[in-house]
This record gives structure tokens, sequence and C-alpha cells, in this order.
């Protein structure tokens, strides 16, 4: 069990007789192991990069049973496990194309400056006006409004996401279908993280938009009378509860909307970035390093099991550690956005549809560079190993 950073293989270096489990689609470009997953950052904006992925993913055959979000990440979840697997892509195109409906593409000048510009009164824009679809301004400032209210409580209103997920997400096939849902919040009195789950309860729109209320823009979800702020106060990644559920070998794609290193900042717009990276990449990394070293432990503590005398194999004891021992592989192949130099601390709420529609192209290819690094991730997954794979460009 190894944490791996993939070299250069192609599509011919995998064994020729690996062939899908028989649920999945023949033509799928990876041997899949009995659970498949994608695992979804928050970012706000850059949530289009997660689209983007989920179409490249779709195209290659890799279907998913269990789609985990944070924040935008479970918007984009809901829309995944909402919608029978032929209309998941158009209904994602079609809530992405909404969000950025006020925001269109014309021509300017492809410099950087012209697009650090173009950037800033994108993301200015959205911070007047809010998004379609997604949240507005309040009509009376959180300072005027009276204590307790929920106009005190945030700068927008959320009710408009309420009527886009219920348009978007048949809620009977989220709850009752294939794709298991899980989205993390954040209970605001208490401070405890909590992941509402499909296979353990009915989600509906609150549970969504739960997890997505980041404080103080958007206000906080009433659920059974506790109210939930974005999940990603705590953790921006659902990795470690994906793995905590996990009853087979499983195959995760893990799509992380910031990265854990760049460039030293140079101005103070990169210094707002780079703050941002730091803040929601730290707990991505620090889950897959504990993941890749409890799971090296339980190796070496089966190997030591197997190797005792038989007088001691029915002990008690020996049989309490062999259970706490027992474990699945998991290949967590990590998709990373790496944003463009014209990007700075606001990229997250900047919503036009020409950095929207760039998003999802870099999804799309992030997928393809996973493909020609697939046989050193099929080597793992036929082995049963454990891994973390980081196939992006440094």
């Amino acid at each position: 069990m190894v944490a791996v950073r993939a070299g250069a293989l192609s599509m011919a270096d995998r064994d020729p007789g690996l062939r899908p489990r028989a649920a999945r689609r023949k033509d799928a470009a990876l041997p899949l192991p009995d659970e498949v997953a994608l695992v979804l950052q928050g970012g706000g904006a850059l949530g289009s990069y997660q689209a983007g992925v989920y179409e490249a993913l779709d195209e290659a055959g890799i279907s998913v049973d269990h789609v985990a979000g944070i924040s935008i990440g479970a918007v984009n979840a809901a829309i995944i496990a909402g919608n029978p697997p032929e209309k998941r892509v158009e209904r994602l195109r079609q809530f992405w194309t909404m969000l950025s409906g006020m925001l269109p593409s014309f021509p300017i000048w492809q410099t950087t400056d012209a697009r650090e510009w173009l950037h800033e009164w994108s993301a200015g824009m959205v911070a007047t006006f809010g998004v379609p679809g997604f949240f507005r301004p309040r009509m009376v400032p959180p300072m005027l409004a009276m204590p307790g209210t929920p106009d005190a409580l945030s700068f927008y209103d959320t009710a408009p996401l309420a009527e886009t997920l219920n348009n978007l997400i048949d809620w009977d096939l989220l709850n009752d279908g294939p794709v298991r849902v899980s989205v993390g919040a954040v209970d605001v009195d208490s401070g405890n993280f909590r992941y509402f789950d499909s296979a353990t309860e009915r989600l509906d729109a609150r549970h969504i938009m739960a997890s997505g209320a980041l404080p103080p823009g958007l206000p906080p979800v009433e659920i059974d009378g506790r109210c939930y702020w974005d999940g990603g106060l705590v953790s921006n990644t659902p990795l470690s509860h994906v793995l905590d559920t996990q009853s087979a070998d499983m195959l995760v794609f893990q799509v992380d909307l910031f990265p854990a290193s760049n460039e030293h900042p140079r101005t103070i717009m990169d210094v707002a970035a780079r703050a941002k990276e730091i803040q929601f990449s730290s707990r991505t990394r620090q889950v897959s390093d504990m993941m890749i070293r409890l799971r090296r432990e339980r190796e070496l503590i089966r190997a030591v099991l197997v190797k005792l005398p038989a007088e001691l194999v029915d002990d008690p004891d020996v049989a309490a550690l062999r259970d706490a021992a027992r474990d699945y592989a998991a290949n967590v192949v990590q998709l990373i956005y790496r944003a463009n130099a014209w990007e700075g601390g606001s990229r997250d709420y900047e919503f036009s549809a020409r950095t929207m529609d760039e998003h999802w192209a870099a999804g799309h290819v992030a997928v393809a560079e996973v493909m020609t690094h697939a046989g050193l991730v099929a080597k793992n997954i036929l082995d049963g190993k454990t891994a973390a794979f980081d196939l992006g460009k440094k």
C-alpha cells in the first residue's frame, strides 16, 4: 500500500485481459471495482470544473455508485444522483448555463491583464446583483434588519436555489435510485460536522442548501429544528465519509477545486487567492495522507496475524484485532483544478459564461489525462492495493 505519483504510461500499457464488472458499460476505459465514488469539493463558481469531470467520466463509460459533495459539490452531486444517466449532463449544463446567464461571453482581448480585469468586474457584478437561480441580494441590509430574523443573518437570499433544485432534481430518484448521495454541513449552534446521507435518511433541497450555506453571504438552513452552515467551514472534502462507509473495493475520483501548492504570491490579489487555496486544500491533503497511513498500518497488522501460531488464532484478542484490521482496497485519483494566472481571490464567485465554459472544459481534459495513465491505476485495482494518485501537471 503506497502513495504514488504517476509516471508516463499509455493506454497500451493496460493488461488487455482486463474487463470491467458486469454492471458497467463494456467499453469502460478502466477495470472497475465493485464501487466507484465521485468526491466533490466546495468552491462556488469553480464547480463547473466538476461538471466537466462528470461528463468525461460518463463518456468513458465509468458509472458512479456513490457521489459525495460539500457546498457546490453537494449541488452537483444532487443533480447527478437525481436524474437518470441519460439526463445528468444535460441537467448539469442547464444548471451552469442558468448561473452564468447574467454574464454572457463577448469578444475581448485575450491577454492576462484583460482577463483579470474582466474576471474582477464579473465578480463585482455577482457581489452586487447575485446569481440567477442561486442567490439574490436582500432588500434590507443585514445590519439594519431585526436581530434573529433571516434578513439579519446573511447578505443574500437563497430562495432561488430552492426553486432551481426542485426543478432540476427528481428527489424520489435521488433517495431511492442506484446512486448514493452524501453531503456535509455544520451545525451552527454546536459546531459539529454532520453528513446527510441518502443511505440512512431522505434528502431534499434543504440538505443540499445547508451544505452550501456559506456565511455571511448565505443564510443558515433549518432542518428538523437545527440550523446548518456550509460544510467547508470544517472540511471541504467528503473523502473521509466515503471511505468510512466503504463496503467493497473502491475507485474514488476526488475533484479538488483548490490546489495545495502554487507559486509565491506577488500582489495582494494573489495573497487572497493563495490563502483560499491553502484553507480549502489543507483538509483534503490531511485526509488523503491519513487514509494511506491507517491502511498501511492495517496491512501490517494483517501480515503479522497470519504468522501467529495456531494456538493463538482463536484467541478473543486476536479475533478482535483481526476484525479491526479488515479493510477494502481504495484507489483515489485526484483531479485538481489549476487556476489561470488571471484568476484571483474572487474565482469562487465569478460566474461568467466564458469562465464557466473554460472550467467545464478543463475538467473534461483532466479526465482525459487520467486515461493516459490508466495502466498504473488499473494495475493497483487488479492487485487489490490502496493508493492515491495525483496525475495532474505539477
